[in-house]
């Protein structure tokens, strides 16, 4: 068959002739002394020869068929997509019904509604999530400036005396320790 590239069946080779011996040591040879590589590659070629012209040249995937073309990007008028984007808004999801009977009064395919609908929750989803990704690092920079104020103002202030540390006085030494304010 055309196309197809056979692969030949496996053969003994035949023997090798004798490679000279190591000197000082009788009967004794190394693979790398033979000549085999040459021999092996002459067998290849040898054995692949029958089967040359149904062999492949090129790369693997130049032989595929070409891929079928993209249909070009279609354009919806201010008017459909007015219509897609309020109905979007009321409901995110439309049942088969629905989005017939939306495709009908649009003039667009049931397919072409589908695919709208699903580009536009991808969207929505993407636009959400950056926003309460916002709103996180908002309400993050509020709360590292609100700890900071009060910070501030506990260094301002000083704590009031409390009874119970006025009568022990290493509770008293504990309250009265302050780290961060400087020797004087």
């Amino acid at each position: 068959p055309a196309g197809v590239i056979r692969v030949p069946a496996h053969r003994p080779a035949p023997a090798a002739p004798p490679a000279a011996p190591v000197p000082g040591i009788p009967g004794l040879t190394f693979p790398w002394m033979e000549t085999t590589r040459r021999i092996a590659k002459d067998r290849l070629s040898a054995a692949l020869s029958p089967f040359a012209a149904t062999r492949r040249i090129g790369h693997p995937y130049q032989n595929r068929t070409p891929p079928k073309r993209k249909k070009p990007r279609t354009s919806f008028s201010r008017v459909q997509i007015c219509e897609l984007e309020k109905r979007f808004h009321r409901q995110k999801y439309l049942a088969s019904a629905e989005r017939a009977t939306l495709a009908k009064a649009l003039k667009m395919t049931d397919a072409q509604v589908k695919t709208w609908f699903q580009n536009r929750r991808t969207k929505w989803r993407r636009q959400t999530a950056e926003e309460r990704e916002a709103e996180r690092q908002h309400a993050n920079r509020l709360m590292l400036h609100l700890q900071q104020e009060a910070f501030q103002k506990s260094l301002s202030q000083p704590l009031p005396p409390d009874p119970l540390c006025m009568h022990n006085s290493s509770l008293y030494a504990l309250q009265n320790l302050q780290p961060w304010a400087e020797d004087n």
